[in-house]
């Protein structure tokens, strides 16, 4: 195993002449595909990974430098898919994920065939003619939040995110992921996040994009489908579910597995 494999758990299951990256998002690891993995692995090669900064990697590696931008995730996406020798793949990313994979596929088109995003956005902010979610009061009280207590913060935010039932399982297991991040760490990473503005690149995406998107959800209003949409480079389609929630493939497998699947087995229509 390589330095970047094992740094990354990384993970390759099933046999399949092609190949599916899981790109994990904020707070979680690559136990939050895990409704998903068994019906991908009698016919694809699944490459699972955990971001750097989870709480299943080592804290000694994240490089608060390298992860001061997004594009820190990006190269080592790059890193994994050259590590392991793979030539192109069908790249899933949840949150932020779906912009690390927009990022990568900039830089190394040839090493994606399409992405398919899920709870993704370009900006949190709210901007002039751009509808983020967020004002950046909302951001400074999350953050101060972060900073007094991580683990009250945790409790609070996971069923905010999740939606739903605050004693579902998938809240536990949010909570559960969430506070297995280093406090410090994870205050670092979703300040990169949620001050990150990556519109400017979206035309330069040009690999065909399968946006999907929950109907509700905290962190991306469910107008970011449409702005990505309108804005991407290359041949684009979204899928807006009837989920709710920022993690659906966790708290609405019934739903999410399903659309996640034909996503990734039928490609855009090219006119």
């Amino acid at each position: 195993m390589g330095i970047v494999e094992e740094a990354h758990n990384v993970k390759v299951l099933g046999t399949g002449d092609r190949t599916i990256v899981l790109a994990h998002g904020f707070g979680t690891d690559q136990s939050v595909w895990k409704h998903l993995v068994p019906h991908l692995v009698d016919d694809y090669k699944v490459v699972l990974f955990d971001n750097m900064g989870a709480g299943t990697t080592n804290p000694d590696y994240f490089d608060f430098e390298r992860y001061s931008t997004l594009e820190g995730y990006a190269y080592d996406v790059i890193a994994i898919l050259e590590e392991l020798q793979i030539p192109c793949c069908i790249y899933v990313g949840h949150s932020v994920s779906a912009m690390v994979g927009a990022i990568a596929s900039v830089a190394r088109p040839d090493l994606f065939t399409k992405l398919v995003t899920l709870s993704g956005s370009p900006r949190y902010l709210n901007d002039v003619d751009y509808y983020g979610g967020f004002e950046q009061e909302d951001l400074d009280q999350l953050f101060e939040a972060m900073r007094s207590n991580y683990k009250a913060w945790c409790s609070g935010f996971a069923p905010l995110a999740v939606g739903g039932d605050m004693d579902s399982v998938a809240v536990q297991e949010f909570s559960r992921t969430l506070f297995n991040m280093r406090p410090d760490i994870a205050l670092s990473v979703l300040q990169i996040i949620f001050q990150s503005d990556l519109r400017h690149l979206l035309p330069h995406v040009t690999v065909p994009c399968h946006i999907i998107q929950s109907m509700k959800d905290l962190a991306v209003p469910v107008v970011v489908s449409e702005y990505l949409h309108q804005n991407l480079g290359g041949g684009s389609i979204v899928e807006v579910m009837s989920t709710d929630g920022h993690l659906p493939q966790l708290s609405s497998p019934d739903v999410v597995i399903p659309v996640l699947l034909r996503h990734i087995r039928y490609d855009i229509a090219v006119d």
